[in-house]
């Protein structure tokens, strides 16, 4: 009985360890931007968020993609971080102030920005 009892507690604590060491998670949205100056930009902001262990956004897509520590952040948090920089997200919008700041060919709301040079 005392054995049973023994083994019941050790693999429930073995699950619970296994399930904690699953805290890594891939995630992906969109962020507004248009060109390489606003891909570092984002992928900084989203970078510098602590928990955050990876971050790639695509130009073409608008698709940002990456994996962090949900221990440690929350997807708000790393929106909130790609926002302050000037960047809309899909459920976030910039302050014009912010956004104002941006450069020229990175205006990705002015429809004239993107007939720009991105390179």
């Amino acid at each position: 009985m005392k054995s049973k009892l023994i083994y019941s507690v050790f693999t429930f604590f073995f699950i619970l360890g296994l399930h904690a060491q699953d805290k890594n998670k891939n995630v992906s949205f969109k962020v507004h931007g248009n060109c390489s100056m606003c891909k570092a930009r984002i992928e900084k902001a989203a970078i510098k968020t602590k928990g955050v262990k990876f971050a790639s956004w695509n130009a073409s897509t608008k698709n940002f993609e990456m994996i962090f520590n949900e221990n440690i952040c929350t997807i708000d948090d790393v929106k909130k971080a790609i926002v302050k920089a000037g960047h809309d997200v899909d459920s976030l919008s910039a302050e014009s102030e912010v956004y104002d700041k941006l450069p020229p060919c990175c205006k990705y709301r002015d429809p004239k920005s993107m007939e720009m040079d991105h390179h």
